[in-house]
């Protein structure tokens, strides 16, 4: 079992950053594709961005494309979400989530995932 914990959440103005961090314990992530995902206020959850278990190939929604960058700590169990130039629309419960998966490649799906974190809030201001 791996458990997560995301945070570096907040309340930040339009324009500004944010990193948040997803922590994972009871086992290793190597070997562990690890998404990002988010949800706001009456919509679904929706995929953000994902990286593959060994780190080299990363993915992106449309929506954050050029201002999000995913990336993994191996040694600190660790993964990141780099949020930049941060809009009022980005405004949501941000999730990480893991799976062991067999190919080193990139999943979109939430279904992919079977450990989930508890979510941070992020709050763009305009």
């Amino acid at each position: 079992q791996v458990q997560l914990v995301e945070s570096g959440g907040g309340l930040v103005q339009a324009g500004g950053s944010l990193r948040l961090s997803c922590l994972a314990s009871g086992r290793t992530l190597s070997h562990h594709a690890v998404g990002w995902f988010r949800q706001a206020p009456g919509k679904e959850r929706e995929f953000v961005a994902a990286i593959s278990w060994s780190g080299g190939s990363t993915y992106y929604s449309d929506s954050v494309k050029g201002r999000f960058t995913i990336s993994r700590d191996g040694p600190k169990n660790t993964g990141y979400l780099q949020m930049n130039s941060l809009k009022p629309e980005d405004t949501a419960v941000y999730y990480c989530a893991a799976a062991q998966k067999a190919y080193n490649a990139i999943y979109t799906g939430s279904h992919e995932y079977a450990y989930w974190g508890r979510g941070t809030q992020v709050t763009v201001s305009s």
